[in-house]
């Protein structure tokens, strides 16, 4: 796949630590290499891969600032198959440092990263809450963007921001820049508004709304608290199916893109222009959809859809994943 994908949403709380942990952990179930580059300060991904954000000594606070090379600053994670570059609070004072310079601060990450992209599948960002220069220096080195967000008002209200950045991203320093695809979170099909900015989603977006979505799920809630991504903490919790699950989904559609480019110019339909090339943007074909329960757009809800009561059924439902 050999991608830089940026997990980034201006909002806080819509699930995009959570998706770089859990979703790092998923491709690299799939033979993948991945590398999970944690870009906030306040070091979430970090420890929820396991790793103490204490006790860093290089990280992504002294990759940016040229103190470290990427590879030395690397750890492996070991309940998680991928690869860290851990991030703690010092990475605030990069930013202050970052925003000093005259020229080429918006490029740090892409210069620092470049050494080490052929030696991995994947490289997934985790970004802070906000549009920074942290992600904007994400937005600059990726490949595409991955935007996860709950389906309520006001999620919409921070994706118009964070769209409005990347195409100005895309018109000064990355024109190559995508939309890797929506990622519906926390999503609860009882709730008639979360049905109704999720059909909104559709309508605005079509195929750029991944048909994986992930439900609310304790599992997912309380990995963290055991350095674990949820694929380690409860393999068969809904929450860990669903993101094996969207790891699939993106897998098909990098291989259904990289078939259409041998066979032709592609025609896709019209989703904002965002699709690039990098096939990410294509949604997957109604025979090819996963078997998985957790990958339906509209997944029949748990009777408790914050406890994980309806496990046995999420299995049976999620072994195509």
């Amino acid at each position: 796949m050999k991608r830089v994908i940026a997990i980034a949403n201006q909002k806080g709380g819509v699930g995009k630590t959570t998706t770089a942990v859990n979703l790092a952990a998923s491709l690299a179930a799939t033979r993948r290499r991945v590398l999970l580059v944690d870009l906030d300060p306040q070091g979430n991904a970090t420890m929820g891969s396991g790793v103490d954000k204490q006790q860093v000594a290089k990280g992504a606070c002294e990759v940016l600032l040229g103190e470290s090379d990427l590879a030395s600053a690397l750890v492996t994670v070991p309940d998680g198959g991928f690869m860290l570059l851990p991030a703690n609070q010092d990475l605030t004072a990069a930013e202050v440092r970052l925003l000093t310079l005259p020229i080429g601060r918006e490029t740090k990450l892409r210069l620092a990263l470049a050494p080490q992209r052929a030696a991995f599948d994947l490289i997934l960002i985790d970004c802070p809450p906000a549009l920074n220069m942290l992600t904007v220096n994400a937005l600059v080195a990726a490949d595409s963007v991955l935007i996860p967000m709950q389906c309520e008002y006001y999620a919409l209200e921070g994706l118009t921001a964070l769209l409005a950045t990347v195409e100005q991203i895309r018109a000064a320093v990355n024109p190559g820049i995508a939309i890797e695809g929506v990622l519906r979170t926390m999503f609860d099909p009882r709730n008639n508004l979360a049905n109704e900015v999720s059909s909104q989603l559709i309508s605005h977006f079509g195929e750029k709304v991944f048909r994986t979505v992930i439900p609310r799920n304790i599992r997912l809630a309380e990995a963290p608290s055991f350095g674990k991504p949820a694929l380690f903490h409860d393999k068969e919790s809904r929450g860990a199916l669903a993101y094996l699950a969207l790891a699939g989904e993106m897998i098909r559609r990098e291989e259904e893109a990289n078939s259409e480019g041998r066979s032709g110019p592609r025609t896709s339909p019209g989703t904002n222009g965002n699709g690039n090339g990098h096939g990410a943007g294509h949604g997957t074909p109604e025979g090819a959809a996963p078997e998985s329960g957790a990958a339906r757009a509209d997944p029949e809800p748990d009777p408790e859809p914050d406890a994980d009561a309806d496990t046995d059924t999420a299995t049976a439902e999620g072994k195509g994943a």
